[in-house]
């Protein structure tokens, strides 16, 4: 779920950065997999004709089937489990009565809690024939996704992280999503520090071994502007354009990142 990155002071005042102990990264890689077999089973019921709420459901039955608890219901008055936001919606849509048809862009994110602890992670998908710009769409995100999990390294500069999500995405003619980001993670869904999906090489924070961060590209077709819909909830692209989301939850090792969150 992303954090609005210019209204930073969540209501749930939002905890500092945190280092991981190795029992605590056991209850995330746990909350992890969770949310990666929530997102399958998702993937695998997804079809045109369905309501957003059938999603909904879905998400239920497999995070209780698991033992887990959701992340978001109840989040900040947040009313259902997950988030399903739909072609022009970036993220925060609410399931209900929507029917999805063929042709959709479907972003689904995802949380679960495990032991106090936090898993994160979102993708969107098409469903039945998409265009070609949607398809692109898609694949670019997912692999800004991958750079910046690449860059996701102990001792490397958020800014590395965030420059390189850009830059690719920008090299492609796409735009990148401003206003919402992505964030530590945790026994907070939100923590510091934010991910940003922009940024300069070598500024922020520095990233250190333990912590565990959501990285979360958001990316426009069109404009890079957004707008919250009378729902107080649904974020949208202020110019109506295609919007893809893909996210994973990661803990900072010695090496390459541990994606906790993969399916």
């Amino acid at each position: 779920m992303g954090k609005n990155s210019i209204f930073a002071q969540s209501l749930d005042r939002d905890r500092g950065v945190t280092i991981k102990s190795p029992r605590e990264l056991e209850f995330m890689r746990e909350a992890g997999k969770v949310v990666a077999s929530v997102k399958r089973d998702l993937i695998d019921s997804i079809k045109p004709g369905m309501k957003t709420q059938e999603l909904d459901d879905i998400a239920v039955e497999c995070i209780q089937s698991m033992g887990a608890k959701p992340s978001f219901k109840g989040y900040l008055g947040f009313p259902r489990t997950i988030c399903v936001s739909i072609n022009e919606e970036i993220v925060h849509g609410i399931p209900g009565e929507r029917v999805i048809q063929d042709g959709d862009l479907v972003s689904m994110d995802v949380g679960a809690v495990v032991g106090g602890f936090h898993g994160d992670s979102a993708l969107t998908v098409g469903v039945g024939s998409i265009s070609k710009e949607a398809e692109n769409l898609m694949a670019v995100t997912e692999t800004a996704l991958d750079i910046g999990i690449s860059k996701a390294r102990n001792n490397a500069r958020i800014g590395d992280v965030s420059h390189a999500i850009q830059t690719y995405i920008e090299s492609k003619g796409l735009s990148v999503v401003r206003q919402y980001v992505g964030h530590g993670i945790g026994r907070a869904l939100h923590e510091e520090p934010q991910i940003p999906n922009f940024g300069n090489l070598g500024t922020g924070p520095i990233l250190r071994k333990g912590m565990v961060i959501a990285i979360e590209p958001m990316v426009n077709i069109g404009g890079w502007e957004t707008e919250v819909m009378a729902d107080n909830w649904t974020v949208v692209t202020a110019d109506g354009s295609l919007s893809a989301h893909f996210e994973h939850t990661l803990a900072i090792t010695d090496g390459d990142a541990e994606v906790l969150t993969r399916i």
